[in-house]
């Protein structure tokens, strides 16, 4: 009877276990899938910016999206758009690299160093910057609700 009991909780424990696994890949799965559509976004809006695009911007910034600029200036999607539709901020290039996505369920974190070079106001606003983006899962699309961004002096 012992050595029955043993080998029930043994298939018990293994079926547990093997069950565990398999939710555990699935988890990281959809984690790794939630990564890339992160990753994908910041590049649009990366390009967009080159471009003067300003619907991408509209399609992923909040409204109310709090954006902190190198100066600690808060802003936000409004003005972002509107310095852009009026060519004050003027993108030439943005090279996206050392990209890292954090995934909490329906909030994530994005940290991306930039290269750009560009200007705003007329003012030369070339360098490398680090931006820290935080999303969250709005109405079944990932929107970003504040965005920081950090002028880098080491290379």
């Amino acid at each position: 009877m012992k050595k029955v009991l043993t080998s029930l909780l043994l298939i018990l424990l293994a079926s547990c276990f093997a069950f565990g696994q398999g939710q555990g890949k699935s988890d990281r799965e959809q984690t790794a899938r939630v990564e890339q559509t992160l990753r994908t976004i910041e590049q649009e809006c990366s390009d967009a910016s080159v471009k003067g695009d300003t619907s991408v911007i509209e399609r992923y910034y909040v409204d109310t999206c709090a954006l902190t600029d190198p100066d600690g200036e808060v802003g936000n999607r409004a003005a972002l758009v509107a310095d852009l539709k009026s060519g004050e901020l003027k993108f030439e290039a943005s090279t996206l690299d050392k990209m890292k996505v954090q995934v909490y369920g329906n909030a994530a974190i994005v940290t991306v160093r930039a290269t750009e070079k560009g200007a705003y106001r007329g003012h030369d606003l070339s360098g490398k910057y680090q931006w820290t983006d935080t999303f969250v899962k709005v109405g079944g699309r990932w929107q970003i609700v504040a965005d920081h961004t950090t002028r880098v002096s080491v290379q």
